[in-house]
Parts: structure tokens; C-alpha cells; sequence
């Protein structure tokens, strides 16, 4: 295997779910999973076509409540094409017998191929290739090629296609005492003599889809309608030796779209419209090779290969089609339906790789948030607060949208969901806002919608400090921090912790860079938004304030996730390892026992590390200062060890954020969980969930280390800040960036030396700051500086 290609061999029906996720191919506008043609939806299968922000909302009846959900909906399967040798079954590989199977993805091309050969019995073998795109040019456009060889035998063989609307969501177990069943009105018809269209529309979100598919062979198509399902049939002369070739070419589109009128006319105008193969081939590699040139990646060996395949899958849910949309970052991906297709905090995750690659996405990004920032600001209101409360999961419009029961597979009940008081995910966005206008120096942005973010979320935080006289401080009470194990006190009749580090210390650095932004306005801007969103004229000494004040609790000599965590238990760490082997999911285990974890020094992610993963040790101890306390790098070792010791890393995320912080200061133990976030999804390390979707967040968050976190790079205060931490491991990689509009800068580190090289242009030169020195490189130039011993660690 190069690094250029993922492949599998031979067909194992158990891994067909995580097959089906890590082969999806997708545009930014819409993916498919890799299941196979010839399979439909069934225990072992799942085909799934997703459009980025096509949810729907559906009411179920769950444990003797109503229960309200928004999904990203499965739209109708383009994929249908199955075969066989008249009057016998129709061949797939649960049903004939396979000789060879081999699945091969092409990243650097966005191409799926596919080659099986099927035993048809007295030597006969009919052997089946095929070659699958979701269109990276134009977003609406994906295409199938079939080609059939008959090895020792001549003959006929019949070859039926359709578009599907049958389908539902299914595809999570957990979730399958829920309604699934978005689709309505479903209507099939022909547009001609070798093309069919399906139209529908989802039951409540009132959504439009049209779908229309081109079939063309050297034989005549004929057309047959079965309900909600368009199909199209053609027998196939076969002689040994000679291949027959059959195309699939499919447009979709919603009534999302920009710039047209009927999704239905748009789909069949477009199909109609749509090249043949090989130059829709033609067209998608190259728009392939623009963003392969954008997204310059050269790590050595397999972390090299896997990187390769995880930016793949970032571009395929995030291109420059996503920038035209109305969307966030699906956690999942487009890959499958796990977590509904909701938006999460997972941007965190995300949006510091694609900043210095694609900020226009980016922006886009944070144009969703900042559409739904009424909507905050109502949710705020509904508390009793002013300024804006993020959701935790977030679909269509902007409300809340997590579930309010969820099902531990573990003992088969429904329990209460309380991770909608994760209100850290607003100090997220403003992070990312921040993060985005320092990479791409947009001050238009950072100056209106991004400093209107900035600013109610501020305000947020200051409306929910409460001042606690005996302390001496502001607190921050009944929250749920980024470890999701702890969502209450031990026996208490309410959930929520007070005083979450992680929540406060991110909550003060938000209200220290918005008083920033309005300290730094130009005036007439200042004076539009303060009356813009009636801000009052003692808020800001307010927030002053409650930046330097909130509380930070400690025991120990470490920083404590929440005030009381250090009264908690300690866990048998061992004796539940030697119990269940993977712990992972300890809180589950623990309910079915009849126990909680919330009685636990137990975590299941970075919590208080976290703060490592956001800051460099010089931003966070100064963090600290400002809050009244020394944080020493004993504090933080201890700390680091403590929290180490205690997490079951229940998260794909977990191993990458530990990765990430030992790489800075216990660098021997850091590969491990760089390993562990590289193979969370491709080795389905959480038992079973990548085959719901890829975890987006971790895929572009091992970027995200190769790029900023083993590069100690940051942008900030208009400079490029390096401090490189090279592990044995990786000491040699190169990467490319865009930073205040130079595009392909190249930084290259090998064998203790930083080589930037900036293309020519006319733009400033680059002012680059290094522990020890600060230079200055100029467009069309390239720097090589040796790094002393103290850079290597």
C-alpha cells in the first residue's frame, strides 16, 4: 500500500460497516458511503447518501415519553446496480460464491475501485470492476462505472439499476426504537430514453430532493417504476474474455441549493448536461489535485499514510463547495449517522487546521454560528441571562438539539441526557473566531460578525459568574466540562458541576479577548455594535472584572476538574481492566452494575488537560497570572500525571489532546497517544463506531498536531511562532500553509533544522518568532535555522 491509496482485501462481511465509512466519497455538498452496489440495507450493509444540512425533525415514542429528534437524513440511494446470469439469483457476496474481492481507495483521485470475481459454478467466472466518484468539480454530480468480463463462459447477463427511495434511517442500532422514516411523497418517473428520476421530501423540514440517473450501454435500456423506486433494466451480451462496460451517471440536488428553481428539473438538466465518463473523470481529478496542492502533506511511513486518508476524508465533509453553504462541522462527518449528524463542539478540532489552508471554509463555518447567534441570545434570555448560550448539538436552525434520553447498549435503559449543560461550547467558537481572524488577518470579519460572537459570549460568561463573598471570588455553577462522565454530584437531585476549570479558565480568556476586540475598534464600528447588541457602560469593567476573579479549584498540589472533584472516590482501575478489558466506556459499565461514574475520579477525555491543547505553556501560565494564580511547570507535570492516571479515554478525541500535551512535556510517552488518535477510526478502536461515521474531530485534529502542535506553531500578535518539539518518532515532515494571504508557505523540519520557504509575491514579509530569536522572511525567500538543543527537547 502507498500512502496514496487504502486498501482491503477479501471479504469479511464484519468489517463491511467501518469498510462502508472509511470508503465514503463525498464533495462537501453531499458523500455516499463505500457499501457495495449490489447490497441493500441489511445487518451486515448500510448504503447512505447525506447532503450537508439536509436534516428533519421527527417526534418518537421512547420509554413512555415523547421525544423529539433532528437527524441529517439518509437521502434515496443512487448506488442500486446489481446482476446476474438470467434466471438465477442475483449475485452479491453474501449470496454467490467470491473467488477474489478487493476494495481500493485512490485519495490523491477521490476514486473507489472495486474488483470481485464471482464462481458461477462449471468454471465459469464473471469478473466485475468497478469505479465510483462523487463529483469534486461539480458538487451534484456523482458516477458509477460497471465493467464485466466473463472468464470461460459466453453468455447473457442481466444488469438492473435504480434510484431508491425506500430507505430510512437505520443506521445506528441505538437509535432504532426511534422513528427513521424522513421521506415522503415519493414519485419516480423518465426523462428519456436512458434516464429516470425520483423526487421526494423530507416529512417536516419540508425539504425538496431530486434525484436523476443516466444509465448508458451499448444495449438498450429499458425503464420500469416500482414504488418509490425508479429502475431501469438492460441484459448485457457477454464473451470470454471481452469486458462490457455500464455507466451510472446521477445528479442530486434540494431546494437548499442556491440558483435554482426545481430540484427535480435541476437534477434531470444536469444529467442531461453531464459528459461522459472518462471527462467527468478527467475534470474530478483535476479539481482533486488543486485541493492536494493546498493541503501539501509529507510525513514519512505509515502516521504518513494514515494523515493521508484522514485529510482525505476532512476534504470530502469540508471543501471549497462547503464554503457556499449554510453548514457546521458534522462530527461525524457526511459518513454515517451516529450523533444524528449534529454539530458539536468538534470545530475546535477543526477549524486551526483548515484556517491555514482553506479560510474561506472556515469563515463559512463561522458564518453558521453567527446565523444562529439570535438564537443564543434566546437561549440565554430563557435562563435568565443576557448574551448568547451556544447549543451543545446544533442541526438546522440553531436550538438545542440534544437528545433528552439516551440508551446505554450496556444495560438496555434509557437514562437521562444532561451534555446539554456543556456551555463551553461557546468559549469554542469564540476560540475559533479568535484562531481564524489571527491566521488570516480578516479584520473585516474579527471587526463585524466575528466581534458580535465574541462579545455575547462574553457577556454570557459574565451574567453567569456569580460572586461568592467567602471565596473571594466569581464562580460559575451547575455545568457539565468537556468529560462527560461527570454531569452531577454524587446523590444530588440536580445536575450540573460548579466552578469546571476548564470552563472558567476558557471563560476568562473569552472575556480578556473581547475586551481586546472593543479596546481595539475602530470607533465608528465600536459605537454601531455597542448599540447594536445595547451594550451597557458598566459591562466592560464588568467583565474586567470577572476575568481576573473567576475561581479555579485545586487539591493536591493539581489543578481539580470541578470544585469537589477531589472528594471523590478512587476507582479500581485494575480490577475493572481485568473485568472487561476495554473500559472505555466505563460510564456504561458502571451503570449497568448500578453504580455511576459521577462517584469517581474517573474521566472520560481531556478535561483540564484540554487547557494544554488550546494554550502554550507561556499563554496558559500568563492565563493563570491573570486569574491570581501560579501555575509552575511542577503544577502542570502534576497535573498532567494526575488526570493521566485516571482517564479511560472514551473519546476519540482524548488521544489526541494527551498526544498533543505530552509532546511538550513528557515527550517519551507521547507517541502512544499520538498512535491512539491515528488509529481511533481506521483500527475502530472505540469497538464499533466508526462504522456510524468517521470522528471528524479526530481525523483533522492529527493534522493539527503535524501542523501546529509538533511545530509549537501559532499565529499571533501578527507573527508566525515556532517552537518545534520534534518526537524520535516524527523528527522529519514538512507542511504547507496559507497565513495573512501568502498561500504555500512550506515549513520543513529535519534532523534539528526549520526550513520556511515563502513563494514570491508582492505581499510583506513574514515576521517569524522563535524562543531564542525573531526574523523577518521576506516573499521569495527561504530560511533554514538550525534549532539548539533546548528547541528539540
Amino acid at each position: 500500500m502507498t500512502d496514496r491509496i487504502w486498501e482491503y482485501e477479501g471479504y469479511l462481511p464484519a468489517e463491511e460497516r467501518l469498510r462502508e465509512s472509511l470508503c465514503t466519497l463525498g464533495n462537501g455538498c453531499f458523500a455516499t458511503r463505500g457499501a457495495l452496489p449490489e447490497c441493500a440495507a441489511d445487518d451486515v450493509h448500510y448504503p447512505g447518501t447525506y447532503a450537508a444540512g439536509c436534516y428533519n425533525r421527527l417526534v418518537s415514542e421512547v420509554a413512555g415519553r415523547r421525544v423529539e429528534n433532528e437527524d441529517l437524513v439518509n437521502l434515496p440511494d443512487w448506488l442500486p446496480l446489481r446482476f446476474r446470469i438470467p434466471g438465477g439469483e442475483w449475485l452479491s457476496p453474501d449470496t454467490a460464491t467470491v473467488l477474489d474481492h478487493r476494495q481500493t481507495l485512490h485519495l490523491d483521485e477521490g476514486l473507489l475501485e472495486r474488483r470481485t470475481r464471482y464462481a458461477l459454478g462449471a468454471g465459469r467466472v464473471l469478473a466485475v470492476r468497478q469505479w465510483r466518484l462523487v463529483h469534486m468539480a461539480d458538487p451534484h454530480l456523482a458516477a458509477l462505472r460497471s465493467e464485466f468480463t466473463a472468464e470461460g463462459f459466453s453468455g447473457e447477463l442481466d444488469v438492473e439499476a435504480a434510484l431508491d427511495g425506500t430507505v430510512s434511517n437505520a443506521g445506528v442500532p441505538r437509535y432504532r426504537d426511534l422513528d427513521g422514516r424522513h421521506l415522503t411523497h415519493v414519485h419516480t418517473g423518465t426523462a428519456g430514453p436512458d434516464t429516470v428520476w425520483l423526487r421526494c421530501r423530507t416529512r417536516t423540514s419540508d425539504i425538496r430532493i431530486g434525484m436523476a440517473a443516466r444509465l448508458t450501454a451499448a444495449q438498450p435500456v429499458a425503464d420500469l417504476h416500482e414504488p418509490a423506486r425508479a429502475v431501469q433494466r438492460l441484459t448485457v451480451p457477454l464473451a470470454p474474455g471481452h469486458t462490457a462496460t455500464v455507466d451510472k451517471t446521477v445528479a442530486l440536488h434540494t431546494s437548499h441549493d442556491p440558483a435554482i428553481s426545481d430540484p427535480l428539473q435541476a437534477a434531470v438538466d444536469r444529467v442531461g448536461a453531464a459528459p461522459a465518463f472518462d471527462r467527468l473523470l478527467a475534470s474530478h481529478r483535476t479539481a482533486w489535485a488543486q485541493l492536494w496542492r493546498r493541503a501539501e502533506l509529507d510525513v514519512p511511513g505509515e502516521p504518513g499514510h494514515i494523515l493521508r486518508l484522514h485529510l482525505f476524508h476532512v476534504l470530502q465533509t469540508l471543501s471549497p463547495h462547503t464554503a457556499e453553504l449554510d453548514v457546521g462541522v458534522p462530527a461525524r462527518g457526511l459518513h454515517g449517522e451516529a450523533y444524528r449528524g449534529h454539530v458539536f463542539w468538534d470545530e475546535l478540532f477543526v477549524l486551526p487546521y483548515l484556517n491555514l489552508h482553506f479560510p474561506e471554509v472556515s469563515r463559512a463555518l463561522l458564518r453558521y454560528r453567527h446565523r444562529r447567534l439570535e438564537r443564543a441570545c434566546a437561549a440565554a434570555r430563557a435562563i435568565g441571562r443576557r448574551g448568547a448560550l451556544y447549543p451543545w448539538q446544533s442541526g438546522s436552525d440553531g436550538r438545542e438539539e440534544t437528545q433528552q434520553l439516551h440508551l446505554n447498549p450496556r444495560s438496555g435503559r434509557w437514562l437521562p441526557d444532561h451534555t446539554h449543560l456543556q456551555h463551553h461550547v461557546g468559549s469554542a467558537i469564540a476560540y475559533n473566531v479568535w484562531q481564524y481572524c489571527e491566521a488570516g488577518g480578516d479584520a473585516e470579519f474579527l471587526h463585524t460578525k466575528g466581534a458580535e460572537m465574541l462579545l455575547q459570549i462574553a457577556r454570557f460568561w459574565a451574567d453567569s459568574a456569580t460572586w461568592d463573598a467567602t471565596l473571594g471570588r466569581h464562580r460559575i455553577r451547575g455545568v457539565v466540562g468537556p468529560d462527560e462522565y461527570h454531569e452531577a454530584y454524587p446523590d444530588a437531585e440536580r445536575p450540573g458541576l460548579d466552578d469546571n476549570a476548564y470552563t472558567n479558565v476558557t471563560a476568562a480568556w473569552v472575556l480578556t479577548r473581547a475586551l481586546d476586540v472593543l479596546r481595539t475598534l475602530p470607533e465608528p464600528r465600536r459605537r454601531e455594535l455597542v448599540e447594536r447588541i445595547a451594550l451597557e457602560a458598566g459591562e466592560p469593567d464588568h467583565w474586567e472584572d470577572v476575568s481576573r476573579t473567576l475561581h479555579v479549584p485545586f487539591h493536591d498540589g493539581v489543578i481539580s476538574q470541578f470544585e469537589g472533584y477531589g472528594d471523590l472516590a478512587e476507582l479500581d482501575w485494575d480490577d475493572y481492566r481485568k473485568r472487561y478489558d476495554d473500559i472505555r466506556r466505563l460510564d456504561r459499565i458502571l451503570e449497568a452494575e448500578g453504580d455511576t461514574v459521577n462517584r469517581y475520579k474517573a474521566s472520560k477525555q481531556a478535561d483540564v488537560l484540554m487547557l494544554g491543547y488550546l494554550f502554550s505553556p507561556a499563554e496558559l501560565r500568563k492565563l493563570f497570572r491573570r486569574l491570581g494564580y501560579r501555575l509552575d511547570e511542577e503544577t502542570w507535570q502534576r497535573t498532567v500525571d494526575h488526570y493521566l492516571a485516571r482517564t479511560s479515554h472514551g473519546s476519540t478525541l482524548s488521544g489526541l489532546v494527551h498526544g498533543w500535551v505530552l509532546a511538550r512535556c513528557r515527550r517519551a510517552e507521547a507517541w502512544t497517544f499520538c498512535q491512539e488518535a491515528l488509529r481511533g477510526d481506521i483500527a475502530d478502536l472505540q469497538g464499533g463506531t466508526t462504522g456510524e461515521g468517521i470522528h471528524l474531530g479526530a481525523m483533522a485534529g492529527t493534522l493539527d498536531l503535524v501542523q501546529r502542535g509538533l511545530t509549537g506553531l501559532e499565529t499571533r500578535a501578527g507573527a508566525l511562532w515556532l517552537d518545534p518539539v520534534p518526537l524520535p518518532e516524527l523528527s522529519s515532515y514538512g507542511v504547507s500553509i496559507a497565513y495573512q494571504g501568502h498561500w504555500g508557505i512550506r515549513l520543513r523540519l529535519t534532523h534539528g533544522q526549520l526550513e520556511i520557504a515563502v513563494p514570491p509575491s508582492d505581499l510583506p514579509p513574514i515576521d517569524v518568532e522563535l524562543p531564542d530569536r525573531a526574523i523577518g522572511v521576506q516573499a521569495g525567500e527561504t530560511a533554514r535555522l538550525l534549532l539548539t538543543d533546548g528547541h528539540e527537547g
